[in-house]
């Protein structure tokens, strides 16, 4: 997501770490849906309150589902909403069942193993290498070397075994399209055609299903629209809050 904030020009943009990733501690009180949207309310509420201003939710993939299901729970709050890659059909019963409940299998046996050889296996960087190429699109071999240079750096970026599994269950646990019928503000979903973690074709019939939508599918790329066409994405979500904006004046 870093590089669609580094193209968005006309505001500010906050790309947190989830609790658990990065160099943010894990939740206290886990990493189910739940722990995870409470967070997200709390956090948007204190950066509103820094900055004077309302923040404009965004989430890719897993974060999709977060902030879909925030702008659900705290519809009176939440203005328009911004999915990229979002996940609209189960991951345990998809075509890509099988690669799922393998993952899953994977996760939980890297948080049972001893500490060091579960590290080993949730870091190996052959297993790294292996998911990022199977994600990649983009044909251009410097935007390739980029992509497995990025997830090589930062995939493994977690605190600690258990809260990985934890939350990678909850991410194949749950879908955009079960809060659907309380999506009803504007929303601009980005999708790609050729994205085989989240299929073009239940997103199609999600975005048709919405309230207010505004929908961007991007030819020719996959689950990785931040890496790939990072640039078309961040004018999609400019132009969309300008039209919000220009729309909001004229009320």
């Amino acid at each position: 997501m870093d590089l669609i904030a580094g193209s968005v020009t006309d505001r500010e943009v906050i790309v947190p770490d989830l609790p658990g990733f990065g160099l943010t501690a894990p939740l206290d009180s886990g990493s189910s849906l739940s722990a995870f949207v409470d967070y997200l309310v709390a956090l948007r509420a204190d950066i509103g309150r820094q900055t004077g201003a309302t923040p404009i939710l965004v989430g890719h993939s897993f974060g999709s589902i977060l902030v879909s299901h925030l702008a659900a729970r705290h519809r009176e709050s939440v203005d328009e909403l911004v999915l990229i890659n979002p996940i609209t059909s189960p991951a345990l019963e998809g075509p890509a069942r099988f690669l799922t409940a393998a993952t899953r299998v994977y996760y939980a046996l890297g948080a049972r193993l001893p500490e060091r050889a579960g590290r080993c296996l949730l870091s190996n960087p052959a297993i790294v290498r292996a998911m990022s190429m199977a994600m990649a699109t983009t044909r251009d071999p410097g935007l390739r070397r980029f992509i497995h240079d990025q997830h090589g750096r930062h995939f493994s970026s977690f605190a600690d075994r258990g809260s990985l599994s934890e939350a990678f269950a909850t991410s194949v646990a749950h879908t955009v399209t079960e809060v659907a019928d309380h999506l009803t503000m504007p929303t601009l979903v980005i999708a790609g055609d050729k994205d085989a973690i989240a299929p073009i074709e239940p997103t199609r019939a999600f975005a048709a299903e919405l309230a207010d939508v505004e929908f961007v599918e991007l030819s020719g790329v996959g689950h990785l629209v931040h890496y790939e066409r990072s640039e078309e994405a961040a004018s999609a979500i400019m132009e969309f809050c300008r039209r919000r904006l220009s729309r909001g004046s004229t009320n």
